[in-house]
């Protein structure tokens, strides 16, 4: 980051601080109106900071809708307005232990005095803040954040959790009394809900922060009601009459009203002891019965708060220091051992669930046997995983303090779990694998979901539960069969072995399912040449090299001679083919079953020769492009697939080297780097706009 601040030119930065101000403005609406964000808090977090150190170093160039100017988001015209007689104001954030010492000794600077400051320690709640307005003891108002000045109104939902007072009879509780803090959903109420809204085929929610702030502003205060919510207080609005002197008073005050507070809220009296606090949090959050991000330090004493004042948006006497969003520790439950389709036995742990980066993580890749041994990981184990590239969870190291004496070592298994057979390590010596081919039931299942899967054949109606349930009930044994369903499905013997139904007789289908399913078998019968080949689930054939050697060889027929006579001098001289993956493809083409299945495939499937296209137009032609988040219009496949047919090398990674990056939504590390090098960076819609005008 900070070459990328030393480096940046002027210009560079002014087009850098507008991607941020619009990427930070979806990124708000997505998460203070609609409940779902568009970005990891890590990724929030980067921009904000980026965007800070820009305007730092261009203070000329600070723009009129600059995030560093707001606080959350409008509010939606489904709540009505609620003014906040004081702004409900964000916080500044730091990241590090060394920002934590700079922060306390900027206190001491502007205090004048070396001596220790106290401060409490509080743990950071990742739910939805809210604030609740007292008179005369009676609840009268309960509103969100919105904008820090302006929110919702949501006294009817919050009236409706059981932890807050609605009436409060205390001797020394002012007569207008506005409390604030967080309302959030705890673990276990999360998993009931996801299990519940599944039972009822609705939506499923990310994590906890996203079901608690859908609970709470439902417009059906019943709903709000069902979905157990719970609230914490920290803080308070206005008031007429403050008659406490720190913020440890104040906690405390509440929690005798009747107010629930965090249990680990802490006073430290020194730097040492909130250092301690930080530790200390972070090794027990995973143990906690709801989700925080991270500990807000105060300056305990309301004389030194009120003497601190405040910058434009955030108090002097308050920091957020954030969690390392994208990772966390959690407890292994236990480790499964899945087969894919080329027969790669591959561990998976099953978490304890935890939030990471905004998203709840229950499983996570152990990689193979040897990663297992290497990091000496065992069932029982608590374990810190993180998101490798905000997608997919993996295990980093085992918390070697907190394991559990006598925890037995892992053994991998060296027959499959599936079917039986040896499984075997090959000469790399990392992956094991299944020896039992087509006939292992997981490599025949896993073969056929990729073979209808959308980058492939793209068969609607044939989903991974129904393939499995066709499989187990040898319906559908090879990916030939299902051009032979709507035959087999109108003769008098096709089902006996299942009583002679019919699939119109099946629960849970109809003869209008059925029907779609056929017309969807009967669209696929021309495909293209590479979607064939990438079909075939050939290893590491994906769609980008299928189109490669599509382009190569033109048609199937010359392909697949080509490789029965082990002619791979052509496939060498594919830029992208390297001696393994041309192994592979060889291999592939040895196998007797294979080649069965291919023909009889033939037989009902037309393969249309590779149509060769004009690219020396494009402006892509002989660039490298990388893709990154989620598009609207075409799968990451697809975007990969299209970018070699212009031309392009699509690459999985941004350099010095990269010419374009597409991004689209839920954009993470890539985009950033991207900016931070000075790349150019196309949405969607402008990078399909260059190939048609082009």
């Amino acid at each position: 980051m900070q070459n990328y601040i030393t480096e940046v030119t002027e210009e560079q930065a002014k087009k850098d601080l507008e991607f941020i101000a619009n990427e930070m403005a979806k990124a708000d609406i997505a998460y203070y109106q609609n409940d779902d964000p568009y970005l990891t808090d890590a990724e929030y977090d980067e921009l904000k900071l980026k965007n800070e150190l820009l305007e730092k170093k261009f203070p000329h160039l600070i723009r009129a809708d600059s995030p560093s100017k707001k606080i959350g988001a409008p509010i939606k015209n489904d709540f009505a307005k609620v003014e906040h007689k004081v702004p409900m104001l964000s916080l500044g954030d730091i990241f590090s232990e060394d920002e934590l010492i700079d922060f306390v000794k900027s206190v001491q600077r502007f205090l004048n005095t070396s001596d220790d400051i106290e401060m409490t320690s509080e743990p950071k709640m990742d739910g939805l803040s809210f604030s609740a307005r007292y008179e005369n003891g009676m609840l009268v108002k309960g509103a969100t954040r919105g904008d820090g000045k302006i929110g919702e109104d949501i006294t009817a939902n919050l009236k409706t959790i059981s932890g807050l007072p609605h009436f409060v009879n205390a001797p020394d509780f002012p007569s207008v009394m506005e409390v604030r803090g967080e309302v959030y959903m705890s673990k276990a109420d999360f998993f009931a809900l996801n299990e519940k809204q599944a039972a009822q085929n609705k939506k499923i929610f990310a994590n906890p922060r996203n079901a608690a702030a859908g609970s709470l502003r439902q417009l059906d205060s019943n709903i709000t009601k069902k979905r157990n919510l719970s609230l914490l207080v920290y803080t308070w609005g206005e008031v007429s009459d403050i008659n406490w002197q720190t913020q440890a008073e104040f906690l405390q005050r509440v929690k005798d009203w009747g107010f629930p507070v965090n249990p680990y809220n802490k006073l430290c009296h020194n730097l040492e002891e909130v250092i301690d606090s930080y530790k200390i949090l972070l090794q027990t959050r995973a143990d906690l019965p709801y989700d925080i991000d991270g500990i807000v330090y105060k300056v305990n004493s309301l004389e030194l708060q009120n003497r601190l004042g405040f910058l434009t948006r955030t108090p002097r006497f308050a920091i957020a220091h954030k969690f390392p969003a994208e990772k966390a520790i959690t407890r292994i439950n236990n480790i499964r051992v899945q087969v894919g389709r080329t027969g790669a036995l591959t561990p998976v742990a099953d978490l304890e669930s935890v939030n990471v980066g905004g998203v709840m993580v229950s499983h996570a890749t152990l990689h193979n046997e040897d990663e297992i041994k290497r990091k000496d990981i065992r069932i029982g184990d608590y374990v810190q995983i993180q998101r490798a590239g905000d997608v997919i969870p993996q295990v980093v190291s085992v918390v070697k303090e907190k394991r559990q004496q006598n925890l037995p070592e892992f053994e991998f298994p060296k027959f499959c779990p599936e079917c039986g057979a040896h499984a075997i390590k090959e000469d790399d010596g990392a992956v094991r694998r299944c020896t039992g081919g087509l006939s292992c039931p997981a490599q025949a299942i896993e073969r056929i979901k990729h073979f209808v899967s959308r980058d492939a054949f793209n068969i609607e109606g044939l989903g991974a539960k129904i393939v499995e349930d066709f499989y187990k009930e040898k319906i559908l044994e090879n990916p030939a069969d299902i051009f032979t369903l709507e035959e087999r499905n109108d003769g008098d013997d096709l089902f006996s072995a299942f009583g002679g139904l019919q699939l119109e007789q099946r629960e849970g289908w109809g003869k209008k399912s059925v029907d779609n399913l056929f017309k969807a078998i009967r669209e696929k019968t021309q495909i293209d040449l590479q979607k064939f080949i990438y079909a075939l689930g050939i290893r590491q054939i994906g769609t980008a090299t299928a189109l490669l050697i599509a382009k190569n060889y033109i048609s199937f027929e010359n392909f697949k001679t080509a490789m029965q006579n082990e002619d791979i001098q052509k496939l060498l001289s594919i830029d992208g083919i390297g001696e393994a993956m041309a192994k592979d493809i060889v291999e592939f083409f040895k196998e007797e079953h294979n080649l069965k299945i291919v023909d009889k495939l033939l037989q009902y499937v037309t393969v249309k020769d590779y149509e060769q296209q004009e690219i020396s137009n494009s402006v892509f032609a002989d660039k490298t492009i990388v893709f990154t988040g989620t598009l609207e219009n075409l799968t990451r496949a697809e975007a990969k697939a299209l970018g070699v047919k212009l031309g392009a090398k699509v690459a999985g990674s941004v350099s010095n080297n990269t010419d374009y990056v597409i991004v689209g939504s839920d954009t993470g590390s890539k985009a950033k780097k991207a900016l931070e090098l000075g790349v150019k960076i196309l949405n969607e819609a402008e990078f399909l706009n260059l190939i048609q005008t082009k």
